[in-house]
């Protein structure tokens, strides 16, 4: 992954200012030259998000896992279609980081931090938090902040946007960062904060219930929270961006209490996940992960109780232990044989006991079901390339990445199946796309020239190549523009 030196406060900043590549020859840029007079439009609010998307996957641990993305997504997503006021389309990704936390931003970005997972301790108490910040994107509290510290202040809108993203992911060098932008304005900030916090509490809980969630889930989280780190020297992020004075959690209570009680089932797909997280991507070693399980299966309801099995399948898989995660696994795919969950553990353990053909052929069973399914397809084309099936793996991934444009994984696949052909060019324009997702243009840029040096001349791939050029040209030049 490459590294960046600039500041923290110069990325979001820069951020703010570059544009995106979809759709960059029909959007009108904002006019950030200006003091903000008014609320920016959803299309520039589109601009700002795709940028920033772009900064924090070149300087955050995203988690490019398809599983953990396919349940967020369709958590987000099963919450989204019964929200009000929605206007952008939206995207659910994590990050990787132990502190409890999560943000929203400009153009329906939502990110949930790794840790949350450990805290929450139901799917509708990850829902609720989710709900609050899809909340803060419906209600555009974001464009309203910045619209309200502009009255107080002759910083250009470009400082603004820079600051306040900051401020959300970053909270400290945010908050030092709204203070320079905005001098002696910080009270009247933290009061907007607060009335935006409550409104998203009140949203949030009509969604919660709407999608059939709990909707006492949310104040029961906060409560929590608020107890447990009530004494902190150091709270975590999300309090800093999410205060949680006791007239707000009394607030969200009450009007839980509006809607009918709700009792769930544990969600075993949310266990699963929290699993997951708990073998990979925690940063703890093999016997503390075991422990975890075992400690926290006692307490568990017997509908869940697979999910500790796969978190052991996953810490054997990942320490080559293959017999004892073979054991686990096999079980548990004959109780359900479409879980991805499943399915994709099993891939990894198929090709690590040098047995490829066995996974290609669950796969194509699964995707007789699920066809286009990005889990299942991803997995797919990984087996095709390790079973040298290079070929067929490229026609795969040229669909999926067409599809799934954003997606990283797509992308590494499909350079890697280029390279064991031999075809250089494709290998380039492949790892290409992957900069540009970073923002890394000039880069992006490069490799695609050599890419289009490397193709027969005057054929379509080279047309391809020189095409792409144009476009990524367009989007370094507004991005150096508007710096």
């Amino acid at each position: 992954m490459l590294k960046r030196t600039r500041s923290m406060v110069c990325l979001c900043i820069a951020a703010a200012l570059s544009a995106p590549s979809i759709n960059a020859n029909t959007l009108e840029l904002p006019d950030i030259g200006t003091t903000a007079s008014s609320t920016l439009t959803i299309d520039q609010e589109l601009i700002y998000g795709d940028a920033y998307m772009r900064m924090l996957r070149s300087s955050q641990p995203i988690v490019n896992d398809p599983v953990l993305n396919e349940y967020i997504s369709g958590l987000g997503h099963r919450l989204v279609a019964n929200a009000d006021d929605v206007k952008t389309p939206f995207t659910f990704f994590m990050i990787r980081d132990r502190n409890i936390n999560a943000f929203a931003f400009f153009g329906g970005y939502v990110a949930l931090h790794s840790g949350l997972f450990l805290h929450a301790q139901s799917e509708s108490e990850l829902a609720s938090v989710v709900a609050h910040e899809i909340a803060h994107v419906t209600q555009r509290h974001l464009a309203r902040s910045m619209e309200e510290q502009a009255r107080r202040s002759p910083a250009t809108l470009a400082a603004l946007a820079g600051s306040l993203l900051l401020a959300i992911a970053s909270p400290q060098a945010g908050m030092a960062a709204i203070t320079a932008t905005t001098a002696g304005s910080m009270q009247g900030t933290i009061n907007y904060t607060r009335s935006n916090e409550k409104e998203a509490d009140r949203f949030g809980i009509a969604t919660l219930a709407k999608a059939g969630f709990e909707p006492k889930a949310m104040p029961r989280f906060f409560g929590r929270l608020a107890d447990e780190y009530r004494y902190a020297s150091k709270p975590p992020p999300m309090l800093l961006t999410h205060p949680l004075p006791e007239d707000r959690i009394t607030d969200s209570r009450a009007r839980a209490q509006n809607y009918p009680a709700r009792r769930l089932d544990p969600s075993l797909n949310y266990n699963l996940a929290r699993a997951r997280i708990v073998a990979r991507y925690a940063g703890i070693q093999a016997k503390a992960a075991h422990d975890w399980f075992d400690r926290t299966e006692k307490k568990a309801a017997p509908g869940v109780k697979a999910a500790f099995q796969y978190g052991r399948a996953l810490v054997h898989l990942d320490n080559n232990e293959l017999d004892e995660a073979n054991k686990i696994l096999q079980l548990l795919i004959k109780g359900d044989a479409s879980n991805h969950f499943y399915l994709d553990a099993l891939s990894d353990l198929y090709i690590a006991q040098k047995q490829a053909d066995k996974a290609q052929q669950m796969l194509e069973k699964a995707m007789k079901a699920s066809p286009n399914n990005p889990v299942l397809t991803i997995n797919y084309a990984n087996v095709l390339i390790k079973l040298e099936k290079n070929q067929e793996a490229l026609r795969v991934l040229q669909r999926y990445t067409h599809d799934n444009p954003n997606d990283v994984n797509g992308w590494q696949l499909l350079s890697e199946a280029n390279i064991h052909l031999g075809q250089s060019d494709e290998d380039l324009a492949a790892r290409a796309e992957i900069l540009a997702l970073k923002a890394n243009w000039n880069k992006a840029i490069q490799y695609y020239t050599q890419a289009s040096q490397l193709a027969e001349l005057g054929s379509l791939k080279q047309a391809r190549y020189d095409a792409r050029i144009d476009q990524l040209m367009v989007q370094r030049e507004r991005f150096l523009a508007l710096q």
